[in-house]
């Protein structure tokens, strides 16, 4: 059996069980086919960096800024936010230059197509890039839209793994709708993830996504062809994530896909959930949660929810009970037709109804999902529902606060383009919570 053949840079690109070249031996034509693009890959850029002291990210689809805030307090230093929508923009300069949060006075945001971005954008502007996070749009597999998917032009998954076979960072996340994981997406999920897995290896022009999902499977089969050294390999973990789960006062279920680069060796796990149904259940039985509001409420049973609550007690760490939307917004003053003194974007607007499937929000559980609406127009998940069964619209900043921003972020634009923006960010919280585990491994190798 020959010995390893190596080629520029130190990268592997054969192993001892692929070597020799033969009809009979398909691992070893898959290599051979796919080499060169990896070699090309890696001499453009030469040896991906490890991971620098000062975490240097970039940010795509960046929207108003939920995924990039939350990336920013776990300590990432961003480059460059790019996001092709005006109002989004608006939002996210309006707050750079107000500081609305410290240490983003430097945000870069650029206005235009993340395509555009890519290709006009250079590693060597931007070295040595640690973490590329963005949450592509959507709508091709929202179970709000028209399920398009993998064939729709709006699809903009192979964009952002186009930026990480461009830059190579050390990490990326990747945030996405619960509609991903829907069973007739089941193929192309496996897809996303080899395409993150194997960044070098891109589509050829006009081949079909299936084509080039065989060759990655093809690929994946080969379990040790030392491409790790270069960067050509990602190690890739997806998961559906609650928010709710994580402290963020709303039931939001998204996926994340999350990479680190082969070549650093980091074992990384998603972070265990940090709030429980159960404890809050527990609680409103109790009467702790109604203390803890000052509202009168009959304590009920408590039984079966000690029982729930065993494992948390055994197995968490201070598990703490899920927050509901009186957890959230009851802090903000009333809400007034003019706006309230003091706190932006918090003013009543008329017009809320209920209809069947969309109800409103209760005041004492995790809002429903909050949505942008067809035309930036909200529907009946972002309202809430009084006492006396009539709704009415969160306001903006209770939208936002349902989000995890902060008191200080702003929004630019018209009302519906507002709660458009707010309905499609990543929640600030959830997203702190997936980068600081990120940014502990970066930075430490372990978590």
């Amino acid at each position: 059996m020959e010995t390893p053949k190596s080629q520029g840079n130190g990268v592997y690109w054969l192993t001892r069980a692929v070597t020799r070249r033969s009809d009979d031996n398909p691992l070893a034509v898959v290599l051979e086919r796919e080499s060169p693009a990896i070699e090309a890959s890696v001499h453009a850029r030469g040896e991906a960096p490890p991971p620098s002291k000062t975490l240097r990210s970039i940010e795509l689809f960046s929207g108003a800024g939920g995924l990039a805030l939350g990336t920013h307090h776990a300590g990432f230093h961003h480059v460059a936010l790019v996001e092709w929508d005006r109002a989004a923009c608006a939002t996210l300069r309006a707050n750079v230059q107000a500081r609305a949060v410290p240490g983003i006075d430097r945000w870069c945001v650029i206005e235009g197509d993340a395509r555009d971005a890519i290709e006009n954008l250079h590693p060597s502007q931007l070295p040595d890039i640690d973490l590329i996070a963005g949450g592509p749009p959507c709508q091709p597999f929202s179970i709000g839209g028209r399920h398009a998917g993998m064939d729709d032009p709006r699809n903009m998954i192979p964009v952002f793994a186009a930026a990480v076979r461009k830059f190579r960072p050390a990490a990326f996340i990747v945030e996405n709708v619960r509609g991903l994981t829907r069973p007739g997406f089941s193929d192309y999920l496996r897809y996303v993830v080899l395409q993150f897995s194997f960044p070098s290896i891109a589509p050829e022009p006009d081949e079909s996504w299936t084509s080039h999902f065989r060759r990655l499977e093809a690929l994946d089969r080969i379990t040790d062809f030392g491409w790790t050294r270069a960067g050509a390999r990602y190690h890739v973990r997806a998961k559906l994530l609650n928010a709710a789960d994580f402290g963020v006062p709303q039931i939001r279920h998204r996926v994340f896909i999350v990479g680190f680069r082969g070549d650093l060796g980091r074992d990384w796990r998603f972070p265990e959930p940090t709030h429980f149904r159960e404890l809050l259940e527990y609680e409103q039985q109790t009467g702790a949660y109604w203390s803890r509001h000052r509202i009168d409420h009959p304590v009920g049973s408590m039984r079966g929810n000690r029982t729930a609550m065993l494992p948390l007690q055994t197995n968490h760490h201070r598990p703490r009970p899920w927050r509901t939307v009186r957890d959230g917004i009851a802090t903000l003053p009333p809400l007034d037709a003019t706006g309230t003194n003091g706190y932006f974007n918090h003013r009543f607007i008329p017009g809320a109804r209920s209809y069947a499937g969309h109800t409103g929000s209760a005041w004492d559980a995790p809002a429903k999902t909050l949505k942008a609406g067809d035309h930036g127009v909200p529907g009946g998940e972002n309202t809430l529902r009084l006492d006396d069964n009539t709704v009415r619209y969160f306001s903006v900043r209770e939208t936002a606060r349902l989000q995890r921003f902060p008191n200080s972020w702003r929004f630019e634009g018209p009302w519906g383009e507002v709660m458009r923006q707010i309905g499609n960010a990543v929640p600030v919280k959830l997203a702190h919570v997936v980068a600081r585990s990120v940014a502990k491994v970066l930075i430490n190798g372990t978590t």
